[in-house]
């Protein structure tokens, strides 16, 4: 095979590309279609552009207005149970329970924040230090980044009044001596 012939096929290919990708732009300019403004789509847990310092505000507001003995008089326990399963992919929560990527939280309502010795908590959970009462995981569900900054944990929270009832009445159930309910 000659030079010529290698020639004329290099160019065929490049012309058939060239063909391939005009064909695609002209059908670009002739079918043009306008992109929607707003996804046509909503994923719930999804938030807008908003600074964690508003979402701390708010979440401070929702506490102040939600009085800890009427949340948790929405929950339900097998309702807690069915929610825990988005929780279980980082916790477990069993008396003899490993730590997984988080740490397992048999017993953690009455418990101290950043308690567990052989669990490696972010530094702002252990400074946070407080005992986990009703109202505490309450306001950390809603959503943990904002509502203890420099937290690990990576969930996007429990925006449901019902859910965190009933997650927490759940998790209170999971210890050997469970708090009494307010």
């Amino acid at each position: 095979m000659d030079s010529f012939e290698i020639n004329k096929i290099i160019a065929s290919i490049l012309l058939t590309a060239l063909i391939i990708i005009g064909i695609g732009k002209l059908a670009d300019i002739l079918f043009y279609n306008e992109k929607p403004k707003v996804s046509a789509y909503k994923v719930e847990g999804l938030e807008n552009n908003i600074s964690l310092s508003e979402t701390s505000s708010e979440s401070k507001k929702i506490v102040e207005v939600i009085n800890i003995k009427d949340l948790l008089a929405m929950g339900d326990l097998a309702h807690g149970e069915k929610v825990f399963k988005k929780c279980s992919a980082c916790h477990m929560i069993a008396a003899d329970g490993k730590n997984k990527i988080g740490p397992n939280l048999w017993g953690v309502i009455g418990r101290t924040a950043g308690s567990i010795t052989d669990y490696k908590y972010s530094k702002a959970m252990k400074a946070y230090a407080k005992e986990w009462s009703f109202e505490e995981m309450n306001s950390y569900l809603i959503k943990p980044q904002a509502y203890i900054k420099g937290t690990k944990m990576a969930f996007a929270g429990l925006r449901k009044e019902k859910d965190r009832a009933s997650v927490i009445l759940y998790m209170n159930s999971k210890s050997t001596s469970p708090k009494a309910l307010p």
